[in-house]
């Protein structure tokens, strides 16, 4: 542990921080707190959120390695963004390592499982926390209210979700799968 927490504080301190959105700081941010939230045993709604925040902001690296790349087609943004978020499905498959059960539930007027719908969620909340900041700043004549704000925006978003899915699930597994049978059954 000691050496990976060395690691990283290397390499954080060789690498030129910039606020944005697909920053290293905002992605050790997202994951260690996806992290804590497994490891602390919390709903896996909430995970979920968090882990969709994480997708997102693979999908803004790869976004921003493209940039400097200088590859541009039609709708590349929404593709490589859709690709992104959609490789939780990956999560999925039976036959990968690690991978997890599809549980669908009818949650609303959706039959889908709680950990993709948190998923996709999550990630929906990050990409608008940073449209929300770029409003924000647009808004301030294009100065940032407080250092750091693209990043804490989008994080600050995504956790006050995860809370009112800690708070609010969206679903209560053991009691809603019962339901979900009995309504299939009929």
């Amino acid at each position: 542990m000691f050496k990976l927490g060395s690691f990283l504080t290397v390499l954080f301190i060789s690498l030129k921080s910039l606020a944005n959105p697909a920053c290293p700081v905002c992605m050790v941010t997202v994951g260690a707190s996806l992290y804590l939230a497994e490891k602390s045993g919390l709903d896996k709604c909430v995970i979920g959120v968090w882990s969709g925040a994480l997708l997102a902001i693979f999908g803004y690296f790869l976004l921003r390695w493209m940039n400097k790349k200088q590859w541009f087609f039609v709708g590349r943004n929404q593709i490589i963004m859709g690709l992104s978020i959609a490789s939780i499905g990956l999560m999925y498959i039976p036959a990968m390592p690690g991978s997890i059960p599809y549980e669908p539930l009818i949650i609303g007027f959706l039959y889908i499982d709680s950990f993709l719908l948190s998923n996709i969620i999550g990630a929906l909340t990050f990409i608008a926390g940073i449209h929300f900041y770029a409003w924000m700043k647009a808004k301030n004549g294009g100065h940032a209210h407080f250092p750091f704000e693209k990043v804490v925006v989008p994080v600050l978003l995504v956790g006050i979700v995860s809370t009112l899915f800690y708070f609010y699930p969206l679903c209560d597994c053991a009691v809603k799968n019962e339901a979900n049978i009995e309504l299939l059954e009929k």
